[in-house]
């Protein structure tokens, strides 16, 4: 992501979906060229994430998003089933 600051770059998660989403500004009113956008999405596993420890940031145009994983003792749907 060439050129853009961190604010210029939006970043959400919505239903284990995460949304980046970044425009670019206009330099000048006579650009003839449209700011460039950019927009994805990623479906993320289900229970699978700590959504609300996921952390972001942007350094030299490039852009670096952490999702921390759950552990499997943590997760709720995962049980340890004893072998006799």
């Amino acid at each position: 992501m060439p050129s853009l600051d961190k604010e210029n770059v939006k970043i959400s998660v919505e239903q284990n979906t995460l949304i980046i989403k970044a425009e670019e500004e206009k330099e000048t009113e006579k650009d003839e060229e449209p700011p460039r956008r950019y927009s994805s999405r990623i479906d993320l596993p289900v229970d699978a994430c700590k959504l609300d420890e996921i952390k972001a940031e942007i350094k030299n145009g490039v852009l670096k998003i952490m999702v921390p994983k759950v552990k499997g003792e943590e997760r709720k749907n995962v049980w340890q089933v004893e072998v006799n």
